[in-house]
């Protein structure tokens, strides 16, 4: 059968064309064995007919949390003595995920034609990150895959505790805030008018706040639409900005400084940074290879430049530790020391996932108290922007009052 292909290459170039193949799946494993990912494969005829058969490959995602039972469930099974290609199979009947299925029947093939687990995972980098894959490898070398699984479970698993910990923080006053934002619109467009008509019938002079809210209120209801999709958009194209790759150095440096948050970031990537790097060197990675996952891993640029001199340290044949000594400003006094003294003897995996623990909690104790410092903050922000909505809508009605009497 003849298909029409979209897929993106390593370099993100989009790339489209027609094959020939028995199936669309056999199209999906040639474009990955070529190093693109399939976006779009439908059948050639049927598109030339204009039929809209449109086949995404994988056209759902992979949750963390199915990861995380899949590397469990796969660890068991393999301790259990079941061979890895039936711990797959297994695995594929009883996920309810449909690209979850597709992804380990590609793989469960390629290991039955003798490929390695590891390189198998390695052709689905958005479902199977460089961490995943270069500890599934160790694992290979080491003949203890189902412990190293486990550990890539128990990873994953912590990762997305912390994770999700912070955005439950977060999601209150994210909350209250949009509530906000919705409120005020809704007042500029159906109160203040109502107020403005009173003041132009009274006549007289407004003050600069008065006018400059009956302004901004005469806006919003005669281009409602208009008014809302400005403040959306420009709420948007803002966290464009945000995360955009020019300001990114910007932002990473005032995040790391901010009150509150910055602490709260720290100890985030030191736990992150740590068992990271404690994972890998428990399952046999090298050590400059270690360095150089964490450094994908962590996503403040200022992180991963700690990371890559350590590297650079450890090639010249520097003592890991000294990098993260000097960064102070980023990583606690603690992590430098206690990875000095896992240098000494011997135990650095052991005294990183030490550190990790510790800061692990630290993040859980803050998230959890981050509503309640928070909430003061917000009542501050509220009650500040009602009053200069009151003093400036009111202040004119005293006046008006005044004149009538």
């Amino acid at each position: 059968m003849s298909f029409y292909y979209k897929a993106k290459t390593k370099t993100g170039e989009i790339i489209e064309g027609n094959t020939e193949a028995l199936d669309r799946y056999a199209v999906a494993k040639d474009l990955f064995a070529n190093g693109s990912f399939p976006i779009v494969i439908v059948d050639s005829l049927a598109k030339a007919k204009g039929f809209s058969l449109s086949f995404n490959i994988f056209p759902s995602r992979v949750k963390v949390d199915e990861q995380i039972m899949f590397t469990k469930n796969l660890s068991g099974m393999l301790k259990a003595g079941l061979s890895l290609s039936r711990s797959l199979s297994v695995l594929q009947k009883q996920t309810k995920n449909s690209t979850l299925n597709n992804i380990l029947e590609s793989v469960r093939k390629d290991i039955d034609k003798g490929e390695a687990f590891s390189t198998a995972l390695s052709k689905f980098p958005k479902v199977f990150n460089h961490l995943f894959v270069s500890m599934v490898q160790a694992g290979e070398e080491s003949g203890n895959m189902s412990g190293t699984l486990s550990e890539i479970g128990l990873n994953l698993e912590k990762a997305n505790v912390i994770t999700k910990k912070v955005k439950g923080a977060l999601m209150y006053p994210s909350v209250i805030l949009c509530v906000m934002i919705i409120i005020a619109a809704l007042m500029f467009a159906f109160v203040v008018p109502t107020l403005a008509k009173t003041f132009d019938q009274v006549g007289g002079n407004l003050p600069a706040s008065t006018q400059l809210i009956i302004n901004i209120g005469n806006f919003f209801s005669q281009h409602f639409a208009i008014a809302m999709i400005l403040l959306f958009g420009g709420g948007f194209g803002f966290y464009k900005l945000v995360t955009a790759q020019f300001l990114k150095p910007y932002v990473d440096k005032i995040v790391v400084k901010l009150p509150m948050v910055g602490t709260l970031v720290k100890e985030l990537n030191t736990a992150r940074t740590a068992r990271t790097l404690s994972s890998l060197i428990t399952s046999g990675v090298p050590i400059t290879r270690a360095i150089e996952i964490t450094e994908n891993v962590v996503q403040n640029i200022y992180y991963k430049k700690v990371l890559a001199g350590a590297k650079i340290a450890v090639e010249k044949g520097s003592n890991f530790s000294e990098s993260f000594k000097k960064a102070t400003d980023l990583y606690p006094v603690m992590m430098g020391e206690m990875m000095e003294v896992g240098e000494e003897t011997g135990k650095l995996s052991d005294m990183l996932l030490e550190i990790a623990l510790f800061y692990e909690t630290e993040v859980e104790n803050k998230t959890k108290n981050l509503s309640t410092i928070v909430e003061p903050l917000l009542m501050v922000i509220i009650g500040a922007a009602v009053g200069f909505f009151a003093v400036s809508m009111i202040s004119p009605m005293y006046s008006v009052m005044d004149s009538i009497s």
